[in-house]
């Protein structure tokens, strides 16, 4: 179980992290619309998940076990954020509905590959221990 501190740590990076994406989304709007750099966003936001699981493990000490949990704390939030903003505040992502629409599905593909690499690391581990 993530104790408050972890908690409140892990609620610091994911409204970090909601930001960090809101800005690309707000100020980079090519790089999700246009055919080629769109398609090399959603490739980049691989490894930048995979950075972002190892930056949460470290910053909120999390082990193996917890990681998991953590990554899901952290995307929980963020996704509840951008549910609130998406509905009741959707000109904070940008002017144009396409912009929003496919910042929107970026968000989306990267909280999945977020959920998918902790989960690898989480399986991965175990069987190591296991061996």
């Amino acid at each position: 179980m993530l104790d408050h501190r972890r908690l409140l740590i892990l609620s610091g990076l994911s409204i970090l992290f909601w930001i960090l994406a809101t800005l690309y989304i707000r100020f980079m709007p090519s790089y999700l619309v246009d055919p080629i750099k769109g398609s090399i966003g959603f490739i980049t936001s691989i490894p930048v998940g995979w950075l972002s699981v190892l930056i949460l493990k470290r910053i909120a000490a999390l082990s193996n076990e917890e990681l998991l949990a953590g990554v899901s704390v952290v995307g929980a939030l963020a996704m509840m954020i951008d549910g609130v903003v998406l509905r009741w505040a959707p000109v904070v992502y940008g002017e144009d509905s396409t912009t929003v629409r496919m910042g929107a599905a970026w968000l989306l593909w990267g909280y999945g590959v977020s959920f998918a690499i902790a989960l690898l690391m989480t399986r991965s581990k175990r069987r190591m221990s296991a061996r």
